[in-house]
């Protein structure tokens, strides 16, 4: 990683973190660019300009706060991962990279996910985090 990188990463998340953003409404099943930095590892991180990746808002928390699940356009299989269909196109939600983040990081809205789809994200994550 280079310095460089770093630098334009903290540039940004100092605009980010005073953006006002008053204006920007999300909702449940969202399809939303968010402005991510280089994790470590194995995480999911930025893959656009100004750090970006897609994120589906799964739970709204607050006006401010979401949980959300970073999305791949790379398709994976494994008990981690759900396969859902946008555009005609198989994606995956990486649901072992399940977070909370603020409304601050969001960029631009995409899409909205399919019912059905969302329902299977949901049934896969639950069953991940073993909850039933």
């Amino acid at each position: 990683m280079t310095f460089e990188k770093f630098n334009n990463w903290n540039k940004l998340k100092k605009e980010i973190h005073n953006k006002h953003t008053s204006k920007i409404y999300f909702n449940q099943w969202d399809i939303w660019w968010v402005s991510l930095w280089q994790n470590i590892k194995n995480e999911s991180f930025w893959k656009w300009k100004n750090f970006r990746r897609p994120v589906l808002v799964l739970k709204k928390l607050s006006s401010d706060t979401f949980i959300c699940i970073p999305l791949s356009s790379k398709n994976k299989i494994w008990t981690w991962f759900e396969r859902y269909t946008l555009h005609w196109k198989e994606n995956t939600a990486l649901l072992y990279q399940i977070r909370m983040l603020h409304k601050n990081r969001l960029r631009k809205k995409l899409w909205q996910i399919d019912e059905t789809d969302l329902f299977k994200i949901k049934k896969s994550l639950a069953k991940l985090l073993e909850l039933f």
